[in-house]
């Protein structure tokens, strides 16, 4: 494992081992594209803040940026990574929140495939003066969702008992293993992840396991059928991983309750701190690219209804995933975010090792506006950081040629933080275009 991807070092360390990589290594050419949307050690991933940052860099991206669950402990490391690199970063945080608790989307699957009424949010371009607010404000947040997750793990010994099969050690296969002590979050992967290490030692690798999988009646998609049964398979956690969370966390998993807010209080806080809360768009799903969602609809029913409720609730972004999504549902997206005046940010989450750092959907011309954002989102993050007056969508919801506007004047002071300019120096060049 190379030092900067070591989750056991401090990140400092990670950080001093970038130094010496990025002053040896000779990188590839730029790309036109970024990627907003990777997980970390704090939440659930192989990829140290700092082994993200690297992993982008080696594929030509521009800018990476992290949204932890329930997390912002990754943001000051891969800030500072990002600048060893010269690449821009975003940093925040991913949550869920209650949508409508009382009205007519408490009972429809948003973007969430394991709870109705509840939506993931993410909350990103959080100035720097704001990760301690941040972490005290997720703290109760991280404490109840870890007690529910524990409650679950129960249940997840109590079948593998069932199969005479050895439990886990929640605490030591689950919680250990996370950087809940430094401030990460526990998700239903960390669960899963301890539960499919105990099946693999249980069943044994190859065929083996997938003859046990189908005897306690996992679904295995065709796709992955293959990969489950090869004895070889160095990535065979992951990818069990995921068919279990598509069909089988339905079995064990419980509810959230008071570890979620609602969309209107996470909207409040993220104002209040000068960051960017948004909504994330997942969109009806017909084939998971990482096995993880099984073929389900989502908002795309109701999607303009949706869209015109979260601005009522004070949201101005929305994000979505080019590469998981049809052309139809993009341009829907788009068109439906340019009605509400609403900043589109890209990402593609990142949490297991088969996935690419590349979004090339980012190449076609359709998709500049998404990368001139992800710059305007750079250059808010750093000025804000300077000044809170300074902020990409201000205070009050702009016109659509407003924020096309304020992209414009951004977008080329995000370009020039990445390549070493002062934030103090572009603050003073923001103010002058303001």
């Amino acid at each position: 494992m190379e030092p900067t991807n070591d989750p056991a070092l401090a990140p400092q360390q990670r950080l001093d081992a970038l130094r010496e990589v990025a002053a040896t290594e000779v990188f590839p050419q730029w790309v036109p594209e970024s990627n907003n949307h990777i997980h970390t050690c704090y939440s659930f991933s192989p990829y140290t803040p700092t082994g993200a940052a690297l992993g982008a860099r080696r594929a030509g991206l521009r800018v990476v940026g992290s949204v932890d669950h329930d997390s912002i402990a990754a943001a000051s490391e891969m800030s500072e990574a990002t600048r060893i690199l010269g690449m821009g970063s975003v940093t925040g945080f991913e949550c869920r929140a209650f949508f409508d608790p009382n009205g007519p989307f408490a009972s429809r699957k948003l973007n969430n495939p394991d709870s109705a009424g509840i939506a993931y949010m993410t909350v990103q371009g959080v100035p720097s003066h704001a990760r301690h607010r941040v972490a005290e404000w997720l703290a109760p947040q991280r404490s109840a969702r870890l007690e529910r997750t524990l409650t679950m793990a129960q249940a997840a010994n109590d079948i593998l008992e069932s199969l005479g099969l050895e439990p886990f050690d929640p605490q030591t296969d689950m919680v250990d293993i996370s950087q809940y002590a430094t401030g990460g979050g526990i998700t239903e992967r960390h669960l899963l992840s301890a539960m499919a290490s105990a099946l693999i030692r249980g069943f044994g690798k190859g065929e083996s396991l997938v003859r046990g999988l189908k005897e306690m009646g996992v679904v295995i998609p065709a796709s992955l059928g293959g990969l489950l049964g090869d004895e070889a398979n160095p990535h065979v956690m992951y990818d069990l991983l995921g068919v279990l969370k598509s069909s089988y966390l339905e079995r064990i998993y419980i509810q959230p309750t008071t570890e979620c807010l609602t969309t209107e209080e996470v909207v409040a806080f993220a104002d209040s701190i000068g960051a960017i809360a948004t909504y994330a768009y997942l969109g009806d799903v017909s084939a998971s690219p990482t096995g993880d969602k099984k073929a389900e609809k989502f908002e795309d029913e109701f999607l303009d209804e949706l869209v015109e409720a979260a601005a009522d609730r004070g949201l101005r972004a929305i994000t979505y995933m080019p590469p998981r999504n049809t052309s139809e549902q993009l341009r829907r997206v788009h068109e439906l975010a340019l009605r509400y005046g609403m900043l589109e940010i890209s990402g593609v989450d990142i949490n297991q090792p088969r996935q690419s750092f590349n979004c090339p959907e980012l190449r076609r011309p359709e998709f500049a506006d998404l990368n001139e954002a992800t710059w305007a989102l750079v250059a808010h993050e750093a000025l804000a950081s300077v000044d809170p007056d300074l902020t990409l969508l201000g205070t009050q919801r702009l016109t659509p040629n407003r924020l096309a506007e304020r992209i414009r004047q951004y977008a080329p002071l995000g370009r020039a933080y990445a390549e070493g300019a002062q934030a103090s120096d572009l603050a003073q060049r923001a103010t002058a275009v303001s």
